[in-house]
């Protein structure tokens, strides 16, 4: 926990196939081990919560992926004291050649969503997420200039549907 301090920013991406596949990987280790849960990690200095989801799906699947938009947040407080947060990404896959890493990972594999709402071994996570399907997304706009004063190397804005206003 030093490490991270008490409060985690962390990220997760589900990544969709065309036909409608879900990326989807079992943990080796923790409260998901063994359960069917989305790539996930923490966001390291220096980067973008955007560029933290497409780092950890990419290390721990051998999958690259783009970046269609934010489908939530999970947030939770644990025992008390460590702020525990989640940006939950909705991406797209550049290929489907799963290479798992195999220190964090015992299983990686693309499944349709029926295939894997009745498992067992689906986290919590995911079978809400399949329940909320489709979801509306917050779109990056990565256009947005704050101002040289703050000094930002890379500055992305998520909003809601801008071409329907």
């Amino acid at each position: 926990m030093s490490k991270r301090g008490k409060v985690w920013l962390a990220v997760s991406g589900l990544v969709i196939t065309s036909d409608g596949r879900w990326l989807v990987v079992k943990k080796t280790y923790g409260g998901l081990k063994g359960k069917w849960s989305l790539p996930a990690g923490f966001v390291n200095e220096g980067e973008t919560v955007d560029q933290a989801v497409q780092r950890e799906v990419l290390e721990e699947t051998g999958v690259a992926t783009s970046v269609k938009g934010i489908m939530g947040v999970r947030s939770g407080v644990i025992q008390g004291e460590i702020s525990d947060n989640m940006i939950i990404f909705l991406l797209e896959p550049k290929g489907e050649d799963i290479v798992i890493q195999e220190r964090e990972l015992s299983e990686g594999a693309f499944l349709f969503p029926e295939d894997i709402i009745h498992d067992e071994n689906a986290s919590v996570l995911i079978k809400y997420l399949l329940e909320a399907m489709p979801a509306p997304l917050l779109q990056m706009d990565g256009m947005l200039n704050p101002g040289e004063q703050f000094g930002y190397t890379a500055y992305n804005v998520f909003v809601g549907d801008t071409e329907n206003k």
